[in-house]
């Protein structure tokens, strides 16, 4: 038996949502067949989609506008060759060629807001209704996506939390001194971090003007790094600049694998505005770095269990939120227990086979292979 998963493209995140979801199958009797619309034959990106069979189609991302025949004869020549139970199609694109190039139940995996305001975007998947089933990542995506789909029963639209391999994401971390000296941060003060491309939807210029207004109750010598790239890079340097902070603020630019240093910081900050869902908070968990979020989109249903929360764009609430996590450090295995039993790969998976919707799409002897898979790994 076999599934086929229809991505985009591989650049981040999307080569580890491949993963996470090819991970599901694992110790079942079936298998994967994951291909990229875009870009060529990585052996990195090959081995890392935990797939038995990883297909490159090569295009370019011009080249994914619009409808393209050719993309859908490709996937039905992929669909002709294999008896694939179902699809698994993230983001809008992959759902529509799926849909169009095959007659197999489809499941879309949403991975943003406002995938389906517009009207065409509405009809087409409406006419498509009987054979596809959604998953947001996380539970504000999927209330997103069921205000725009009014009418579908709520089955239809579910939540499957995004996760990581704990361990293996455990393993690559850095301790805290060499992941200091492989940033050249010293190894005395008080980090507070952010990892995150310069964007007004990651807010960055809220938490630098927090920290501004935190930094005569931290202790002396404290600093705020900024781990990322992007178009607002002179904009945050400027208001750097304004609030007389250059010395206590650092922007890296961009880190190749930023997770690997996170136990670099004493605080991680989500400053997001909407974020759907928010790896690095899962990141910063695994690390046991204490976490404060904004009080908004996915990422808040991650932060209200295990740490602090701030109004969005309230740069005074966000100070008050760093001077008493300095004061009082929440309980990080607290923190890390929620994150194997909720948003690690084991956890996830467990929930995914007690979907009401695989017991429609995978034979029942699988279903409960699967899901003893599950329970044995938990005890």
């Amino acid at each position: 038996m076999h599934v086929l998963q229809i991505c985009h493209a591989y650049y981040l995140p999307f080569l580890d949502c491949a993963r996470q979801y090819a991970a599901l199958f694992q110790g079942t009797t079936i298998q994967v067949t994951t291909v990229y619309l875009q870009g060529e034959y990585d052996a990195q990106v090959e081995t890392g989609s935990a797939s038995d069979r990883v297909i490159f189609l090569g295009y370019r991302s011009e080249q994914l506008s619009g409808l393209k025949l050719r993309m859908i004869a490709d996937i039905k020549r992929i669909a002709a060759n294999t008896p694939f139970l179902f699809c698994i199609a993230h983001r809008v694109k992959p759902t529509y060629v799926a849909l169009l190039a095959t007659q197999l139940p489809v499941i879309s995996v949403h991975h943003n807001y406002n995938d389906y305001q517009r009207l065409t975007r509405r009809l087409f998947v409406n006419f498509f209704r009987e054979r596809l089933s959604m998953l947001g990542v996380s539970d504000s995506v999927r209330d997103d996506l069921r205000r725009d789909l009014k009418g579908w029963p709520t089955e239809k639209i579910q939540t499957l939390y995004n996760r990581i391999d704990v361990a293996a994401t455990q393993a690559q971390l850095l301790k805290a001194s060499a992941a200091r000296d492989a940033l050249h941060l010293p190894n005395g003060p008080f980090i507070i971090g952010n990892v995150g491309r310069l964007h007004h939807d990651k807010d960055q210029a809220t938490l630098i003007r927090a920290f501004a207004m935190a930094k005569p109750a931290l202790p002396p010598g404290s600093l705020l790094v900024i781990m990322g790239a992007g178009p607002l890079e002179h904009e945050l340097h400027a208001l750097v600049d304004r609030l007389k902070i250059t010395s206590q603020v650092i922007l890296t630019g961009n880190v190749a694998n930023a997770k690997q240093f996170f136990k670099a910081f004493d605080v991680f900050v989500l400053s997001s505005d909407h974020e759907p869902f928010g790896m690095v908070l899962l990141e910063a968990m695994a690390a046991q770095v204490p976490i404060i979020g904004s009080d908004c989109g996915g990422g808040r249903e991650i932060v209200e269990k295990v740490g602090l929360l701030f109004p969005l764009g309230d740069a005074a609430a966000l100070a008050a939120q760093l001077c008493a996590i300095h004061q009082h450090t929440p309980n990080q295995g607290h923190s890390l227990h929620v994150l194997n039993t909720q948003f690690s790969d084991h956890a996830v998976s467990a929930s995914f086979w007690q979907m009401p919707l695989m017991q429609s799409l995978v034979p029942v002897e699988v279903v409960h292979l699967a899901q003893d898979k599950t329970y044995s790994a938990s005890i």
